[in-house]
């Protein structure tokens, strides 16, 4: 999947120390020469993917995505914006000699070399004094060198005059030319170049958040990850331990069940470590990205003037804006327990040798974990349906009909008791479970759909619920597995009647194991909704001083107020929700209402007077 590029496995768990540099080549590992960008955002020479192209498809080396190339060159774009940092870095090294003298300087030390725009040629200030302050030379047009790389991308390359305005609609820079030849409508999404500038600022600051935000999350599933394929191994391990030394109690029947069993863990363990193996490769590959993106955009706004960066700014932010949103479900959710149910093997395989009457087992009607083909890990259900009865099976019908038959025979036994004790305990713990299952439903609806304000309170009373209920099932847990040596003495006696019950007790285990999984699940999603949350509160409070001067202003601004007074309480919500879903909106309305506030004062103080 890597294409080769990267070290093995075994060597990413130290991604910390791996040396990316931004402006090298993955391939030839020197500084980008044509850097050629893909469709995956990976940035190579154009030598290095010369003759790599198949029927007009290139695949990336890096990641294997395939890309499409136009042309019969067989190569993809060139990316102006690393181009422009390769030679930004390249200007800080490079000499510049006088036309005149020869004298070399380096960049660093250009403040004292000038440029002469009318012979095109570099002069140093011995140079300029003595020969360029004759008559002949009086017209020509001598600048700072330092002043003329600056200022390169001032003037428009169409109609040789300074940019002063830029286009919102179309990302591009306009002279005072291409503003009149634009279209009466296109001219409402111009705005000057300071503003344009403070805005793309803004935007790029969002963006390079966005990817901090996911290399950190990158970075923390990797850990888990890599824990997780631990326990894994740790869980075969013990699961292998635990059936060879039952097995050595039992090695003329059971040898080769053993073989089986075995196999069945092995094969488990393989799949598992498979699957988190290739989401670890899979985002190991990821990190190094996300590292180039940080660089890349610090050196581009430590490097870029105003003018450069309204010329390559947008197209970095829509770069830095696609990893954010194309990468999702970064945390794996595939069990790592690995379960053979050997117990019930070996059981099963004595019944015949101890003429035990054959009984229904738990997992299915064969009572035999070897008929079930091994499963896969595999992605939950979206978060957006809440779907848990696919993630934990339910209690099967069963063991209720079973209960209510053993109760309906009145028999006054121990594990009647028991039964009669557990159902009311179950139902409490259910109906606790499927209110908080509820709960967060809810709490997930609002945020994702209707995208509307929740309390971290809420969302804290529901992890306290989760946890006391994950105690309570703990509890009862305990306490009914202490009960299995009484009921083990009771079963060896009257086993005929018992072999019912033993199957309601083991579905009663089961299901309290099913709701602290589900528990468990909805503690994880709540956990993950926990950071928007608490980030969508600290937006709340940051735009309520914004509030309330639109509601200060519109107070003063027409006689209509007096109807729009009934809807401040919705003010906030709606203006939340405008503002943080568009950060240019929000810019604007902020621009437009300091304006608004500036026009209105001149009025107030005249009709105070």
């Amino acid at each position: 999947m890597s294409g080769g590029i990267f070290s093995p496995l075994e060597n990413f768990y130290d991604l910390d120390n791996a040396n990316c540099h931004p402006l090298v080549c993955f391939l030839c590992h020197e500084q980008y020469e044509h850097p050629c960008l893909l469709d995956c955002y990976h940035n190579f020479c154009a030598s290095c993917l010369r003759g790599r192209a198949i029927d007009s498809r290139l695949t990336c080396p890096l990641c294997g995505h395939q890309s499409i190339v136009k042309g019969n060159n067989g190569l993809p774009p060139v990316d102006r914006l690393l181009k422009f940092l390769v030679d930004s870095s390249a200007d800080c090294e490079e000499e510049v000699q006088c036309a005149n003298c020869d004298m070399e300087c380096k960049k660093q030390e250009m403040d004292s070399m000038y440029f002469c725009n009318t012979c095109n040629q570099p002069l140093c200030n011995k140079c300029r004094e003595e020969t360029h302050k004759a008559k002949m030379f009086s017209r020509h047009e001598i600048v700072s060198l330092t002043k003329r790389t600056k200022h390169i991308h001032k003037k428009c390359s169409l109609h040789e005059e300074p940019y002063i305005m830029f286009s919102t609609e179309k990302k591009s820079m306009l002279c005072i030319n291409c503003f009149r030849d634009m279209q009466v409508e296109s001219r409402a999404h111009c705005i000057d170049i300071e503003t344009a500038y403070m805005q793309g600022c803004e935007k790029l600051d969002q963006a390079v958040m966005a990817v901090k935000e996911l290399q950190t999350s990158t970075r923390e599933a990797i850990v888990l990850l890599k824990a997780m394929i631990e326990e894994v191994r740790n869980s075969a391990n013990e699961e292998e331990t635990s059936i060879n030394s039952l097995f050595s109690n039992m090695q003329v029947l059971r040898a080769e069940r053993r073989k089986m069993l075995l196999k069945v863990a092995q094969s488990q363990h393989e799949e598992k470590e498979k699957a988190f193996k290739e989401q670890l490769s899979h985002l190991a590959s990821l990190l190094p990205t996300l590292q180039v993106h940080l660089v890349t955009c610090s050196a581009f706004l430590s490097s870029a003037n105003k003018a450069e960066f309204l010329d390559l700014g947008y197209q970095n932010i829509h770069r830095r804006e696609s990893p954010a949103t194309r990468h999702a479900n970064l945390f794996p959710f595939c069990p790592v327990q690995i379960n053979t149910e050997y117990r019930a093997e070996f059981a099963h395989c004595l019944e015949p040798l101890l003429m035990l009457n054959p009984r229904r087992s738990v997992v299915g009607s064969g009572g035999s974990s070897l008929s079930l083909i091994v499963t896969k890990c595999s992605c939950p259900p979206s978060y957006d349906k809440m779907s848990m009865s696919s993630i934990v099976r339910k209690p099967t019908m069963h063991r209720y009909i079973s209960t209510k038959v053993l109760l309906a025979e009145g028999g006054e036994t121990p594990f009647t008791e028991h039964c009669r004790n557990y159902e009311n305990m179950y139902r409490t713990l259910q109906t606790e479970i499927q209110n908080l299952k509820d709960q967060v439903q809810e709490l997930h609806r609002d945020l994702t759909k209707h995208h509307s304000l929740i309390k971290t309170e809420i969302m804290n009373e529901i992890l306290q619920k989760s946890l006391q209920v994950d105690v309570q099932i703990a509890s009862q847990y305990s306490s009914v597995e202490m009960m299995r040596s009484m009921f083990e003495e009771i079963w060896e006696e009257t086993y005929q009647r018992v072999a019912n019950e033993q199957e309601i007790y083991e579905a009663q285990l089961h299901d309290l194991l099913q709701l602290k999984q589900e528990n468990s699940y909805l503690t994880t999603i709540t956990k993950q909704i926990a950071p928007y949350v608490r980030s969508i509160a600290k937006v709340k409070e940051r735009l309520e001083p914004r509030c309330l001067l639109y509601s200060r202003n519109d107070l003063t601004s027409s006689s209509e107020d007096s109807k729009e007074t009934t809807l401040e309480p919705k003010v906030d919500n709606r203006t939340l929700k405008i503002l943080t879903g568009d950060p240019l909106l929000k810019t604007k309305d902020c621009y437009r209402a300091k304006q608004k506030s500036g026009t209105d004062s001149p009025n107030q103080e005249e009709s105070a007077t």
